[in-house]
Formats: C-alpha cells, structure tokens, sequence
C-alpha cells in the first residue's frame, strides 16, 4: 500500500502504487493512528500542524456553543469521511464537520465506517489551510459543491492560496461558500469583519478572532 505525503509526512515508503477503492481503504485505515484520506484511489496522509489544529479545535469549540445554545440538532464529529459524490475512489476528512442528527438514519455508511454520502447530512464544512492549500481551494471546493454541501468554510490565516482566490498582495482571508441555486456564491471576510454564516448566523466571530488563534 502506498500513502502519499501532504505535510512532509513519511508513513511508508513503497514505490509500487496500488490505487484502490473506498471498501479497501475503509479496511487499511489504521485503527487510531493518524489521518488519511482517499484521494482517486491514492492514499494521502493529511496529519495538520499543532497551530492548524488550534484554529480548528477554536472553531469547533465557538460552533458547538451556538449549537448548545440553539439547542440546534446538530453534532461536530471527532473524525469522519466524507464520500466524494460520483466515485468510490475518493473521501475527505475535514477539520470540522457539522452534521445534522435527524439525517444520520438515511446515511448507512456512518454508524460502521464514520462516512458520509449525502451532502444533505452536513450543515458545515471547515478546512484550515496548510502548504497544499490547492486541495482546499480546488479539489475539495469542487466537490463539495457536487455534494450540494450548503456551506464551506476555507480558513487561511497565513494567506496561502491562489491570487485569484484570495486576491493580491495575499493576505489572511476566510472564505464562506454557500449554496445558490446549486451553485456555491462566495464572501471574503478579512481584518474586523465579522463572518457572515448563512447555518449560524448569530455566530459572533471576527476574521481576526479566528487569524490570532494561528499567530
């Protein structure tokens, strides 16, 4: 089995790639070891910096006390899949992933394999960007608009990403897409603005809140 590295991550070391598909990995993945997703059959190891998981861990720890206070029926799993839409070959693990309790029933895969299939299960997805930020902004972007995932989150407090994403000079932008239409429309929010959340909307948090967590 091959694992590609993301963060300079050496797990093994083969030459020969076998691309499988997600029951394979499903059965490879190592039992509380590590992160991994599943990216056209090749295995990434995608283990975040401490400062990625602080801001990630800050952000969960904020929405889970409007969810509490909401008494929203919502969760934040400590880890789960997320099944690419028109392939077996493909699943994502997001930094953080608010799901919507009453659709658990329709989602056979979850209660077994910790995999979501129905972009409808998710009310949020946050990535926080690292070096490979093409990931968030490109690949993981396209597919979770295919989902019909109604709201993404791009966290990238070090302004990683494309000019054309983030504009230029690059500087610390969050990046809110909410499904329009079945198309994802999008706002920059930077410096003292505050986030605008379509699923929370009461959520009081600054751009800079969130960017001071990564210094």
């Amino acid at each position: 089995m091959f694992v590609k590295e993301k963060e300079a991550i050496n797990i093994l070391e083969k030459e020969d790639i076998k691309l499988i598909n997600l029951e394979e990995f499903w059965e490879w993945y190592p039992d509380g070891y590590g992160r991994f997703e599943l990216h056209n059959g090749e295995i990434f190891a995608v283990q975040p910096t401490g400062t990625n998981e602080q801001v990630a861990g800050f952000l969960a720890l904020e929405i889970g006390v409007e969810i509490k206070r909401l008494n929203l029926p919502f969760f934040i799993p400590r880890q789960g899949l997320i099944k690419a839409i028109d392939s077996d070959k493909s699943a994502y693990i997001p930094d953080v992933m608010v799901l919507d309790s009453n659709a658990m029933e329709n989602e056979l895969m979850w209660k077994k394999r910790s995999t979501i299939t129905e972009g409808t299960s998710i009310k949020l997805v946050i990535e926080v960007v690292s070096t490979n930020w093409q990931d968030d902004y490109l690949t993981k972007l396209a597919e979770y608009e295919k989902l019909g995932i109604c709201e993404y989150w791009i966290v990238d407090y070090l302004g990683l990403g494309g000019r054309r994403y983030i504009g230029d000079p690059k500087q610390p932008t969050i990046s809110v897409y909410h499904l329009v239409q079945g198309e994802y429309a999008l706002n920059l929010f930077r410096g003292q603005n505050v986030v605008n959340s379509p699923t929370f909307p009461e959520l009081n948090l600054t751009a800079e809140q969130i960017f001071q967590i990564g210094q």
